[in-house]
């Protein structure tokens, strides 16, 4: 008889993915979609917009992703299914809700991996101008969804030497770093203005830079789409949530501060799109500054879009699972335990969003930014309606306290999203209640058979 994925009010569900995970490969998962070299990337923007404090901006991001993702282990550990924020608003508040909680987060993880690519086939153009940005993204696609057929376990085990690759050259860009840092190379020179400036600070200034900076902490979650794939019980999805958030948290603070110490004026980049391998290049020279372009180009192209296909057929395969999408997207490969056909499609989804947004990174940032902070938003509201009022808990701190931070800190972010961004997610949210309302009309069977 096969086993059935059951925990109190949820529904039964027989076990078809693999379960192999163990806390461990569940926390690499973790660092390598958030990228410990995520800011290499991003850094012009978040130090320009933060007027230089830009470790300061990725420890309130941190702070503020905690309390994030302490929600998702309170929920992971009542409901230890796939899903994700989907799975917990629909068993915390109700299905509806869960469904357009759901719908959110897919803007999240079906635009990321198009984003990912797009980023990463930029840079490796820049240093190989003979092939097509199109060439390396259908490499990336192709080697990624192979990857990811073949087995998590699979997938696990590319990911474990990936993040020791990523460790290693960020190792070298510090250590290299520090010693410009002390020669006192281009000015450099110790200071605590990255943490904390007094003469520029502002705290609307400083959190228009997170909302920028936030998305290099996006991907945590994706560890709770696994629930259904490890062997260690529910409670170790919280806690690599945590402690992966944690550990990457503090490796983007000690990055950016190094990379502001060695390029004191903010506002001199050539082109803040590439501040960082500038930085690298003044600190060691053109080795490195390549070094740091390859690293990036294949850590958010092969890491980060491979983890995050992953998340993202989890997401497909649980909402197919109970009706609220295609059946066929629920299918589990006999061999590999693998949810195949969802991966294919997010395969086909990242190819055909990346030939129509190839000119348009930042519109693709802004859409990733506002799903996923949307349905952060829903997942703390979760917790404190599951616990307190379906659960009649009386434990305050964990269960409303710190849900309750979570949701105005990731709400004062969402408010300082750019207008474009709010704009076309409410678009995506129209067409989630539309989609809504057409299956209950049609009286599709949505609903929960809950025990």
């Amino acid at each position: 008889m096969e086993a059935k994925v059951n925990s109190g009010q949820q529904a039964l569900y027989k076990q078809e993915l693999k379960r192999s995970l163990t806390f461990w490969d569940l926390l690499i998962y973790g660092m390598i979609f958030m990228v410990p070299i995520a800011p290499f990337g991003i850094y012009g923007s978040v130090v320009q917009g933060s007027h230089g404090m830009v470790a300061l901006t990725y420890l309130i991001g941190m702070v503020g992703m905690i309390f994030t993702a302490f929600s998702y282990a309170r929920m992971s550990e009542a409901f230890p299914i796939a899903g994700s924020v989907y799975s917990y608003a629909q068993r915390g508040i109700n299905d509806s809700v869960g469904f357009l909680a759901g719908w959110l987060i897919l803007l999240d993880y079906i635009f990321i991996p198009s984003l990912l690519y797009l980023v990463s086939a930029a840079a490796l153009n820049a240093i190989v101008p003979q092939i097509p940005l199109l060439v390396w993204v259908v490499i990336f696609i192709l080697l990624n969804t192979v990857i990811n057929i073949l087995g998590i376990e699979f997938t696990a085990k590319a990911n474990k030497i990936i993040v020791v690759l990523e460790l290693i050259i960020l190792g070298i860009f510090l250590a290299v770093g520090v010693f410009a840092i002390l020669k006192g190379v281009n000015g450099a020179e110790l200071t605590a203005k990255p943490l904390y400036d007094g003469d520029h600070f502002s705290m609307s200034l400083v959190m228009g830079a997170v909302s920028i900076a936030v998305l290099s902490f996006l991907g945590f979650d994706g560890i709770s789409t696994l629930a259904e794939e490890t062997k260690e019980g529910s409670k170790s999805i919280g806690k690599a949530c945590v402690y992966s958030l944690l550990a990457v948290g503090v490796l983007f603070i000690i990055q950016t501060w190094v990379a502001a110490l060695i390029w004191p004026d903010f506002n001199s980049f050539e082109n803040a799109d590439v501040a960082f391998y500038q930085i690298a290049e003044v600190a060691g020279g053109t080795w490195l500054k390549v070094l740091t372009i390859i690293a990036t180009a294949f850590s958010w192209g092969i890491a980060n879009a491979l983890v995050a296909q992953a998340a993202i057929s989890r997401v497909l395969f649980s909402m197919a699972r109970d009706k609220k999408l295609p059946s066929f997207l629920a299918k589990v490969h006999k061999k590999y335990k693998t949810p195949y056909l969802s991966t294919i499609l997010i395969a086909v989804i990242s190819l055909v969003v990346t030939v129509i947004f190839s000119n348009k990174i930042n519109i693709l940032s802004s859409v990733v930014n506002f799903g996923a902070l949307s349905s952060f938003l829903f997942l703390h509201i979760s917790v404190i309606n599951y616990f307190l009022r379906k659960k009649q808990s009386k434990d305050y701190v964990k269960h409303l306290v710190m849900p309750l931070i979570g949701f105005l800190v990731i709400g004062y972010v969402w408010i300082n999203l750019d207008p474009l961004s709010k704009q076309l997610g409410f678009i995506w949210l129209g067409i989630g209640i539309v989609y809504l309302i057409a299956l209950k009309l049609m009286k599709k069977d949505t609903g929960l058979k809950l025990e």
